[in-house]
């Protein structure tokens, strides 16, 4: 019986190959300044909602997407909202681990090679890709 030897490949192509590499590296996140970060007024008795369901659902979407805890989402998103010039408050750990109990992250399969752009607009949140 043999030994098993590894395949080894040699790169031609040394220019293609780091911009591959660069290219996964690469995000981009969309936040639409005209979305409803805020919820307005229910009307119903009792403390109102800081947070819309959307805003929410971007949070822990972002959480899915990298595997973060909730902690490390907070300051994220505080990060990336503060590079997007929006001056709009993050949810705490709490208001995101009680909230997260009755919304559902739907994230869709997308296969592909291309980048996946992910925009958090006034709908919601979608995932694009290529073609999309």
């Amino acid at each position: 019986m043999s030994n098993w030897t590894p395949t080894r490949y040699k790169t031609t192509n040394w220019s293609s190959y780091y911009s591959a590499l660069k290219r996964r590296g690469s995000l981009t996140i969309w936040f639409d300044p005209s979305m409803i970060w805020s919820p307005p007024p229910s009307g119903k008795r009792g403390r109102q909602q800081a947070y819309s369901d959307a805003a929410i659902q971007a949070c822990l979407t972002l959480k899915v997407q990298f595997g973060m805890p909730l902690r490390q989402v907070t300051g994220f998103v505080e990060s990336l909202l503060g590079l997007a010039g929006l001056d709009w408050a993050v949810p705490d750990y709490s208001t995101l681990c009680r909230r997260q109990k009755t919304l559902t992250v739907d994230i869709p399969y997308r296969g592909g090679n291309g980048p996946l752009h992910l925009l958090i607009d006034s709908t919601g949140i979608k995932a694009e890709g290529e073609g999309e």
